[in-house]
């Protein structure tokens, strides 16, 4: 699985158009972004792995089922990859990957903390750790990792989601780790959180801060938890 921050320019992206007929994509030479999911598949391979999965192309976003049941599995489908590469294109050290933007999105909270087994590679497509282990397990990486995301360093490899036999005060927490986050479609703040918190519900684009009523209410389906509207 492919975990990046989406350029500023959305058709800069390859999208399920671009690639779709096509026998490679290392024949594709636009969009800009190609270079990207070329450098992502090449070390897919490299580490041999037959498949790869990226969210820019790899989802018909012109299909409204295809994307409602991607969105809504998203969560999952990161927790049962092989590996995660994540790509941060502005970092080449700790002080850069303290600024980085990826930690910024919505989106990559759960593309942190679903996966099991995370490669983290730095702006020249070189490792940041010089290992293929878990980068999350490195002593370093996860102790600044949980300081730039205030998400305590055990949580980072062992996330649990849902709401089953949790402390008190563990939604007020989650939805903390969201709060200095940021979406392109307002309504994906509560979309990129339904995994984490184990609810399901149907994605309506255009319904805007509805989008995040829906999932306090689901919420509060599932917990007693009062936190939920103290954050």
């Amino acid at each position: 699985m492919f975990s990046h921050r989406w350029s500023t320019a959305v058709d800069d992206e390859p999208t399920y158009d671009h690639i779709k007929g096509e026998e490679s994509i290392y024949n594709l030479k636009t969009p800009p972004g190609i270079d990207k999911l070329q450098q992502f598949c090449k070390i897919a391979r490299e580490n041999q792995f037959r498949w790869g999965w990226s969210d820019t192309c790899c989802i018909d976003k012109t299909n409204n089922v295809e994307l409602q049941e991607s969105i809504i599995s998203m969560f999952s489908w990161y927790r049962m990859s092989s590996v995660t590469i994540v790509y941060l294109s502005d970092v080449t050290d700790e002080e850069s990957l303290r600024n980085s933007v990826w930690f910024t999105r919505g989106w990559t909270l759960q593309e942190l903390i679903a996966p099991r087994l995370v490669w983290f590679y730095k702006m020249d497509w070189t490792p940041y750790v010089d290992s293929k282990q878990n980068h999350k397990e490195d002593p370093q990486v996860v102790k600044t990792i949980s300081e730039i995301t205030s998400i305590d360093q055990t949580v980072l490899n062992q996330f649990v989601p849902g709401l089953r036999d949790v402390g008190s005060d563990e939604v007020k927490k989650r939805m903390s780790w969201l709060a200095s986050r940021r979406t392109t479609k307002i309504e994906d703040m509560a979309y990129c959180m339904m995994g984490i918190f184990g609810v399901h519900m149907p994605v309506m684009y255009g319904e805007r801060k509805n989008a995040f009523v829906r999932l306090q209410k689901e919420i509060m389906n599932l917990t007693d938890d009062l936190s939920l509207f103290d954050w």
